[in-house]
Parts: structure tokens; C-alpha cells; sequence
């Protein structure tokens, strides 16, 4: 019994407008829209009597009429599902329209129209969430501006930074995803060849009393990209993948940067760390002291897989000919899923980020667990103003020996050191051991980073 995907094995982009956006009836309306476009071009054109463009569409239209399943069987003989789509389509006008659907087109064209078009429409509810989820991380940012927590560096308590600065950190690199996405979706344009890319059955198609002289095609591509509102490629590009390419890398660094803050919650709300955790909840953990990061956890599991998909998308450059065998074909489920994971992993972030609950307490406490060693950069620099940087060392490696040993605060031990050293009388250590004052520049850049808009 055949069933549809239904998402089953993948919560990450259940429910999502991506889901929506990418599933075979978008496909199946894509390609619909495509052929009408083409049709329609063509009767502007004078390539078509304008009837044949009406009809067209109003056939295209009733996707309900056009079965998926039976489609994707009947695509086995020819190796993709436009050649049996055409066949349907011209079955559903009129006898004197039939000429005019598909002509001149080859199934790639069809095809590759349809994908720009997928990717347009999915983009755009990726670009909300992206928005939402970089506003919810600016205020995140603006109320977090001075709160301190350990910076940590492969793994380690390094120095004291804030929370405003890593949340600035994540927004600056939603913003670039933003940024390439954005660009991308505004290049995606329509594919039109013909079968080896050089438009001639258009021009064997029209009228000699029309041609005088001009390529045919060639307004034909300008037409076509603007009944679809898809941009007008330079050359047909068949085997010149620049735009899936492109779409390829835009989506993969869109999920390493949502991985990015994915990691950074999922490291953050362990238990023994516990600096934020997750504000939603359907409350079905089977123990009480669990708040999974759910969210987080779907979100770093699409940052894993978009590589290899944007991957196989960088292999199809590869293509021989003028139509590649393989190569293209090999694009199309990883295209699909790569739209799928990155749309549903925006989605997620833009509920994680609107929900996150931020915990100041722990991360101060956090801060005390070197017993004052997390701000020893500081004290190097001071000390070695005033007895050298050799001597500053010997005495911070000693003073933090001995505070390890004793299980003290370095601050106390400190109380003893300055008073054998002359030179570091007077040295305010309350301020000079408070990792609260030594976050730098933090605030500064934090509020740089949130003037970008």
C-alpha cells in the first residue's frame, strides 16, 4: 500500500512551512505553473496563438486532476516526471491547443523552473523565521548586555565574557544567513534551452515573416522569467549549476549558523552548567529534573546533515555535455531535503529563541568555580606592571598552586602575597578577582553588533 511521507521520522521539519512548501503537490504545482508560464510566454511572443496560453492555464490550474503517485510510476520510463505531466497536460485542453504544450521545451527545462520556484516560495517563510528568530536573539542580546558568565574555550573556563556578547554572536550569524539567502532567492532564475541549450525549436516554431532578423528565443526567456517572477538567466543552464550551487551553500551555512546557537543551548542547558534552558514543553519527560532541548537538539541534527546534502549539490557541477545523465537527477531529493531541514531548523529556532529562559544566578556561580583563577589574565597584566612580567608569573603559578591545594579562594591567598610583596600594596583585589569586571569590551561590541540591521 503505497503512503505519502507523512514526516514520521522527521520531527524537525513536521509542521513546518518548509514541509508544506516542498512536498510533491508544491513540486506537481511548480512544474504546472511552469508550463503555463511557458505557454503564456510564448502567446506574448507571437510564438502561440494567445487562446493556447488561456487554455493552458486554466488546465494547469486544477492540479487535483493530475495524480502524483501515478505520475512518479509513469516518470520510470523516462527518467523524470515532466515527460508524463506534459502528456496529461496536453490530454487536458482542447485538440487545437495540444501543439503549444510543452513546445520547444525539454523536460529539464520544465524541471529546473519548477526547483527556482520551490526554493522561492520556501525561502520566504525561511526568511520570516530567520527574522524572528534574529529579533528574539537582539533582545536577548539588549537584556543580557552586562550579565557575566565564563568564557569557555575547547571546553575550559578561559575568561570572563557576557551572555549580551554570545547572544550578539548568534544574531550576527542568523544576519549573514539572512544576508546570502536573501541574494540568492533574488537570483534564482528560470531554465530554458530547449534540448541542447541553444533555444532552436523556438525558432523553428515561429512565423519566418517574423523573425527578421532577431533571435526568437531569446525575448522568450525574458517573457517566461517574467510570468514566474523568476530572474532571466545569462545562458540556459543545463550544465552550468551555478544557481543550485549557490542555493546549495546559502542553505548549509543557514544551518551551521542555527547549529551554531543549537550547540551553544544544548552545551549550556546541561545540568551541571544549567545557564539557559528551553521555555517550552509538552511537560512528557518521565522524570521531573529533565528540561531536554528539544528544540536545540532537532535544530544541531539538521546542522549535521545539511553538509553532505549541499555536498552532492557541489558533485552535480560536474556535468557532462550540453544535458547531463545523472548529474541532474542526482540534485533533486537532496535539493528537496536540504529546503526541508534548513526551513524546518529556522522554524525550530525561532520557537527556541522566542522561549529561552536565560539563568544570570548560574551563570555567576559558574563563574566561582576556578576560585578566582578565571580572571589570572587580569591579574598578570596588573602585576607585571609593578614587579615584571617573570616575577608576576612565578607568583600567580604559586598563588594559584596553593589555592588548588588548600581548596581556597585565590583571592585569599592573594591577601597573603601582596603582603610579601611591597611593590603590589594597595591593589584593590575585591575588584581585581571580580570576573563581573573583566568582560572587556563586551557591552561595547555587543551594542555594535546589535546596530547592524
Amino acid at each position: 500500500m503505497y503512503e505519502s511521507d507523512a514526516g514520521l521520522l522527521a520531527p524537525g521539519r513536521a509542521g513546518s512551512p518548509a514541509e508544506t512548501a516542498t512536498g510533491d503537490s508544491a513540486f506537481l504545482r511548480a512544474m504546472l505553473d511552469a508550463e503555463a508560464a511557458l505557454t503564456r510566454a510564448q502567446s506574448g511572443c507571437g510564438l502561440a496563438p494567445a487562446q493556447a496560453g488561456r487554455a493552458v492555464t486554466s488546465a494547469a490550474a486544477d492540479a487535483g486532476r493530475f495524480d502524483v503517485r501515478d505520475l512518479a510510476l509513469r516518470a520510470r520510463a523516462d527518467g523524470d516526471p515532466v515527460v508524463p505531466l506534459a502528456m496529461d497536460l496536453a490530454a487536458a485542453v482542447e485538440p487545437d491547443v495540444r501543439p503549444y504544450v510543452h513546445r520547444g521545451a525539454t523536460s529539464q527545462d520544465i524541471l529546473d523552473t519548477a526547483a527556482m520556484l520551490v526554493a522561492v516560495r520556501t525561502l520566504a517563510p525561511l526568511l520570516d523565521d530567520l527574522a524572528r528568530t534574529a529579533d528574539a536573539v537582539a533582545r536577548l542580546a539588549a537584556a543580557h548586555r552586562n550579565t557575566p558568565m565564563a568564557g569557555r574555550t575547547l571546553t575550559q573556563h578561559a575568561v570572563p565574557t557576557t551572555f549580551g556578547l554570545k547572544a550578539a554572536g548568534w544574531r550576527a550569524l542568523i544576519l549573514d544567513a539572512r544576508d546570502r539567502l536573501s541574494a540568492v532567492r533574488e537570483s534564482l532564475p528560470v531554465q530554458l534551452g530547449g534540448a541542447a541549450g541553444t533555444l532552436a525549436a523556438f525558432e523553428a516554431y515561429a512565423p519566418t515573416e517574423d523573425i527578421d532578423g532577431i533571435d526568437p528565443g531569446l525575448p522568450l526567456i525574458q517573457a517566461f522569467a517574467s510570468e514566474l517572477g523568476l530572474a532571466e538567466p545569462l545562458l540556459p543552464w543545463h550544465t552550468l549549476r551555478t544557481p543550485v550551487a549557490d542555493l546549495a551553500g546559502a542553505l548549509a551555512f543557514t544551518a551551521g549558523a542555527l547549529g551554531k546557537l543549537a550547540a551553544d543551548v544544548l552545551s549550556l542547558s546541561r545540568t551541571e552548567i544549567g545557564e539557559v534552558t528551553e521555555g517550552q514543553g509538552d511537560g512528557s519527560a518521565s522524570v521531573t529534573h529533565r528540561a531536554d532541548p528539544v528544540q536545540a537538539t532537532l535544530i544541531a541534527a539538521a546542522a549535521r546533515r545539511a553538509p553532505g546534502l549541499a555536498a552532492t549539490l557541489y558533485g552535480s557541477l560536474v556535468a557532462e555535455d550540453e544535458r547531463p545523465a545523472g548529474a541532474w537527477h542526482a540534485e533533486w531529493e537532496p535539493l528537496r531535503e536540504l529546503l526541508r531541514l534548513v526551513g524546518g531548523a529556522a522554524h525550530r529556532a525561532a520557537g527556541l529563541t522566542g522561549t529561552l529562559r536565560v539563568v544570570p544566578y548560574a551563570m555567576r556561580e559558574n563563574l566561582q568555580l576556578t576560585d578566582g583563577l578565571i580572571v589570572s589574565e587580569r591579574l598578570a597584566a596588573v602585576f607585571a606592571e609593578r614587579i615584571g612580567r617573570e616575577r608576576a608569573g612565578e607568583v600567580l603559578v604559586n598563588a594559584a598552586d596553593r589555592a588548588r591545594a588548600e581548596t581556597t579562594d585565590l583571592a585569599d591567598v592573594l591577601a597573603d602575597v601582596l603582603d610579601e610583596e611591597p611593590e603590589l600594596a594597595g591593589l584593590d583585589l575585591g575588584e581585581l578577582t571580580d570576573p563581573a569586571r573583566y568582560t572587556g569590551c563586551a557591552g561595547s561590541l555587543t551594542d555594535r553588533a546589535l546596530d547592524r540591521g
